[in-house]
């Protein structure tokens, strides 16, 4: 459904209890034209299995140059892991100082909860999703 930036509906409908999270990536996020948000089983697990870790860094793997602006396998993507919060401001607050850190972020985890990724257009976006998904399944298996 379409929303402000404040997250206030433009139309019909009632938007859902996370649209804060939504918003907030397009409005802290240079470039940022679509957010996608999944529970699926790679993530959600991913995000528990390596909760203690903080984050999954993700070495090596030549599907790293699937993410804007990287051109070789050789580097490392990390991926935040944030804790869950019912209360939307405050898991809001818990991800801002993950945006306002210089480097490449294209998605984090909430733990036992799913991923967030982002791009600057849903192509983009859906790419991002496709490779974190993948890539968390790999670190899954090696663990």
């Amino acid at each position: 459904m379409v929303v402000d930036l404040d997250g206030q509906p433009v139309g019909a409908g009632r938007p859902s209890a996370e649209t804060l999270l939504h918003t907030q990536l397009y409005a802290h996020t240079p470039n940022c034209g679509a957010v996608l948000h999944v529970h699926s089983p790679n993530a959600t697990l991913a995000s528990r299995v390596f909760a203690s870790d903080g984050a999954i860094v993700l070495r090596g793997y030549e599907l790293l140059k699937a993410f804007a602006g990287t051109a070789t396998h050789a580097g490392e993507l990390k991926v935040p892991i944030v804790a869950n919060n019912q209360d939307m401001h405050e898991l809001a607050a818990a991800v801002a100082p993950l945006l306002s850190k210089p480097g490449s972020l294209w998605g984090y985890l909430i733990e036992s909860h799913g991923l967030y990724t982002w791009g600057r257009d849903l192509d983009e976006a859906h790419r991002h999703l496709e490779a974190l998904d993948f890539l968390f399944g790999c670190e899954l298996r090696l663990r």
